[in-house]
């Protein structure tokens, strides 16, 4: 058979291995770890949300159905922006999709080829690098400035990565793993400069409603671009509604790109399964109580993790303006990677190495503070000990 790796495309060898899920088969089965590594709460969907596909399921909702979604829940999509930014939103700009990651890989592939670029501030989540880098294109990683655990974006940074072989720009805000929250100034700095170079924008907001900063929501390129700008924006069930298991997000984009998203999807999964629909649906219409007490949670996560840092003499940290985790660094160890590994291991709590969001994110950890406050209390417990232990 030869040597089967020589025959792979070039581009899927290049496809990078995850560090935070090393980090996570690193520690996956040690009895009494609290798991911090991942980017998920600790509650189940709620039972109204499963019970909806459970009905749908018993009521034959099994066969094929809209490419692009069930018009009810492009409706409801509608509805909710609407509530959020202000503004009606048409349901032909909404489109379903197997998760906010094959969000991301189709907006990728609608907007950036082989030996291409595209713009992705970093440290952030690493799968838009991977989703491009496995078709071909190119990430360029733009390093983010920081200062005493503070990140910030600047549109000379993107000059400098900006070349003629440029496509796209992705940009989460609020972000992960940094918790950096992007004013509206920022965005319209960004927008300017996509708009003078001709450039896609991916605009990552699955954590608009988890801001720190007093405002209801995070500012978005929907308070200032046109309908018809080139930007595509990505949803997504997990995080509001404790839906990371169903695999199920969507896309907001231009309604000009309908039959080209719709084929796109079509040729990936042809659809979203219709029962998941209808538990999408329940999220959309019945959950935003569920989503306050989810912010409400983090929030309460947030104070636990910030108390337990503040100080630290071997801690660089300082509090995300949204999003739902803590990046902090930690100084005595040789890597981003023995950090986490050791945390893992001497601690027993579960955290992601910086490195796996950008290799200036060397020397940082991330963990989740999307838990309940006595089992975050417990987990940074744990690390203060490791890190006094250190000295």
């Amino acid at each position: 058979m030869g040597d089967l790796m020589s025959a792979v495309r070039p581009a899927a060898q290049r496809a990078p291995a995850s560090g935070i899920i090393a980090a996570v088969n690193h520690g996956r089965d040690k009895e009494g770890l609290i798991p911090l590594w991942a980017g998920e709460g600790d509650l189940p969907t709620p039972r109204f949300i499963a019970d909806a596909a459970t009905r749908a399921l018993r009521d034959g909702e099994t066969f094929y159905t809209y490419p692009r979604g069930l018009p009810a829940l492009r409706e409801a999509l509608a509805g909710y922006y609407e509530a959020l930014y202000g503004r009606p939103f048409d349901p032909d700009t909404f489109y379903m999709t197997g998760s906010g990651m094959q969000a991301i890989q189709l907006c990728v592939a609608l907007t950036v080829g082989e030996d291409e670029e595209i713009l992705v501030p970093t440290p952030t989540w690493p799968n838009v690098s991977g989703a491009g880098a496995v078709i071909g294109a190119r990430p360029v990683p733009v390093p983010m400035d920081e200062a005493d655990g503070r990140w910030v974006l600047t549109v000379e940074a993107l000059e400098r990565a900006v070349t003629p072989a440029t496509r796209a720009i992705f940009l989460n805000s609020p972000a992960n793993p940094t918790g950096w929250t992007a004013d509206l100034a920022t965005l319209e700095r960004v927008l300017e400069f996509a708009r003078r170079h001709g450039l896609w924008i991916i605009a990552d907001e699955i954590y608009a409603r988890f801001v720190w900063t007093g405002a209801p929501r995070a500012p978005s390129f929907l308070d200032i671009a046109a309908p018809d700008e080139r930007i595509l924006y990505v949803g997504t069930f997990s995080k509001n509604w404790a839906m990371t298991g169903w695999r199920m997000g969507w896309i907001h984009a231009p309604v000009a790109l309908r039959q080209t998203l719709e084929n796109l999807i079509q040729y990936s999964t042809s659809g979203v399964a219709q029962f998941l629909q209808r538990a999408g649906l329940a999220a959309v219409t019945e959950g935003d109580w569920f989503v306050r007490a989810t912010i409400e949670r983090a929030r309460v996560g947030r104070e636990v993790v910030s108390e337990a840092l503040a100080g630290h003499s071997r801690v660089t940290y300082a509090p995300p303006d949204g999003a739902f985790y803590a990046f902090f660094k930690v100084a005595g160890l040789a890597s981003s990677r023995e950090a986490a590994f050791r945390l893992i291991d001497e601690a027993l709590v579960g955290t992601a190495p910086g490195t796996a969001f950008g290799a200036n994110g060397e020397g940082y950890v991330r963990v989740c503070f999307l838990r309940s406050r006595e089992s975050l209390a417990e987990a940074m417990d744990r690390i203060v000990r490791f890190l006094n232990a250190l000295d």
